[in-house]
């Protein structure tokens, strides 16, 4: 199975990251509100960087939009506290220029209005200076676009590969992009985004993992067609305390109904879909958990004092479990699209969760960008969540392979107009 050939792979953290190269998105990428963007990063041994971001008007990453040039340097300071395995850094931006492309010059010059005194129309084909470290401060236009530099300040650098292979991938993972647009500025990343490639490897290297960044993984879940308005839903939850995946804390098994809405307004090719949780079933994986759960009283999670490690009990009957933060019957509101690795195998996003912590239980907070892809799972493959040693256990912390190509001529193109 392919899980069982990731367990089989090694994977290399180094602190701190060697950042030096040049680092490339392997896909169209999604961010919050929605925006659609790719990605061309440099980084100079000096400390210094450039960032190329292409902004797109469609999902797949073919019609331009604007572009943005940022110069500046970046230092790792140190392993992080917060998400093991990952370095904080600091970084400090000198410049940042905008290119407009055809007919998007007039959607961009609209927004840059609250924080630009634009005089004249953007031209198509033109750079502009929006934001230099000489200015007087204050003087700022890059306000409007949301712009942000904030996924610097937290980085990883993985290489991986199995036992004995001389192609040993690279992957730069930077940090997430709050979910919310008017808090970028000051978000301090907690997660990654779908990792860079090394521009020297191959785009045919990828290889796609169903994984996502932080200690949870979605091991299993099950879609039942029936009724239309009643289908049914199964999804088993694995959480750890580890980066890799190798210390499990506690597990939950929950299930329900789930009705298919209307194709998404904000990203095409995207459909809107309820979920109600209805059962859950929770196991403690560590003798932590284990004890806290034992904690609460009454009928906040489970029969109380009975909790045993190892041993999974159904909270439904006390509607959810208080110290998980999970009640139930839950609903949430969400988002789906359907695509492909360069593999071929079956690929499965769903919405990126709120940044603050909090569920999308209303409409309004419907995702707009996705999570790193579920895998889809032949035969006989979702049963072996565990198998194999400890130290095979190798999860990548996030999927660096879409459902889309990138559209590798349009970046090399810009390139060149900003030089």
């Amino acid at each position: 199975s392919r899980l069982k050939q990731l367990h089989g792979q090694q994977v290399t953290v180094h602190l701190p990251p060697n950042i030096t190269g040049h680092w490339v998105s392997s896909s169209c990428e999604v961010r919050p509100g929605p925006e659609f963007i790719t990605r061309s990063y440099r980084f100079y041994a000096d400390l210094s960087f450039q960032a190329l971001q292409f902004f797109y008007q469609d999902p797949d990453c073919s019609e331009p939009s604007y572009s943005l040039r940022i110069r500046g340097s970046v230092r790792p300071l140190r392993g992080s506290w917060l998400v093991r395995g990952g370095a904080v850094c600091e970084y400090h931006l000198s410049r940042v220029q905008l290119l407009c492309h055809g007919p998007a010059a007039e959607l961009v010059q609209q927004r840059l209005r609250s924080s630009c005194d634009l005089r004249q129309p953007l031209r198509p084909g033109r750079t502009y200076e929006l934001w230099d470290e000489r200015w007087a401060a204050g003087r700022d236009c890059t306000r409007g676009l949301d712009f942000s530099m904030q996924e610097l300040r937290l980085m990883r650098l993985e290489r991986r590969g199995h036992h004995g292979d001389p192609s040993r991938p690279e992957e730069l993972f930077l940090g997430d992009v709050h979910t919310e647009r008017a808090q970028r500025s000051l978000h301090q990343p907690a997660g990654y985004q779908t990792p860079l490639q090394s521009a020297k490897v191959s785009a045919a290297a990828c290889a796609c993992a169903p994984a996502e960044s932080g200690a949870l993984i979605l091991s299993e879940s099950t879609l039942s067609p029936g009724d239309r308005k009643n289908q049914t839903w199964t999804g088993q939850y694995d959480h750890f305390s580890d980066p890799v995946c190798r210390h499990p804390t506690f597990s939950i098994s929950a299930s329900g109904r789930y009705t298919r809405g209307a194709p998404s307004a904000a990203i095409r090719g995207a459909v809107e879909f309820t979920f109600t949780v209805t059962h859950m079933t929770v196991t403690p994986m560590d003798v932590a958990t284990t004890s806290l759960l034992n904690v609460f009283r009454g009928r906040e999670c489970g029969s109380e004092g009975s909790w045993r490690r190892g041993v999974p009990q159904d909270v439904t009957w006390t509607s959810g479990c208080a110290a998980l933060g999970v009640r139930l019957p839950h609903t949430e509101y969400e988002l789906f699209r359907a695509g492909q690795d360069p593999s071929g195998h079956s690929l499965l996003y769903n919405g990126q969760r709120p940044s603050d912590g909090s569920s999308p239980d209303r409409p309004e907070r419907r995702p707009t960008s996705f999570q790193p892809p579920l895998t889809r799972c032949s035969a006989g493959e979702t049963g072996e969540r565990r198998g194999g040693r400890e130290g095979d256990q190798r999860f990548r912390l996030n999927s660096g392979c879409g459902s889309n190509t990138l559209h590798g001529l349009l970046p090399v193109i810009l390139l060149h107009t900003f030089m």
